[in-house]
């Protein structure tokens, strides 16, 4: 029996795509849990005008986050810290930061559990993090400390 699957399903396949499987499987499981439905044509044209509207999207978003990886980029974040004599940081720079500076700097509202650091930021000067914006998109950006 054919069906279409409207969740990803473990072992079978992900959501949107024409699978076929066992008859008891689908009536059983997965229509009635609502991870899939049946292959008829009406169903078949349905789920093809959703996937081209979920490309559609995909490839707005993924526009979009070419923009802000541009504006990331272009120049290094300046982040504040409270600097001792020697040029060591009370403390230490964390993702928080990086992500209130972003919004600050560059207007782009980012998760701070998007970012992280690459090495411990101990000391004023450059140093480096990456923004994972998902789907295989890891941007790697500069920050400066400079003291407060």
């Amino acid at each position: 029996m054919q069906v279409i699957l409207i969740k990803d399903v473990d072992n079978l396949g992900s959501a949107h795509e024409l699978v076929q499987v066992r008859p008891g499987y689908a009536r059983n499981f997965l229509i009635p849990q609502k991870y899939a439905i049946e292959a008829s044509h009406s169903n078949t044209k349905i789920m093809e005008e959703r996937r081209k509207q979920l490309q559609k999207k995909e490839n707005k978003l993924m526009a979009e986050i070419a923009q802000v990886t541009d504006v990331l980029k272009a120049s290094p974040i300046k982040v504040g810290a409270k600097i001792g004599i020697s040029g060591k940081i009370f403390g230490s720079v964390t993702a928080i930061q990086i992500a209130r500076a972003i919004r600050e700097q560059k207007g782009y509202e980012i998760d701070r559990r998007r970012i992280s650091i690459l090495d411990d930021v101990k000391e004023a000067g450059m140093h480096k993090a990456s923004v994972d914006f998902g789907k295989d998109n890891v941007v790697e950006i500069e920050f400066e400390v400079i003291g407060e």
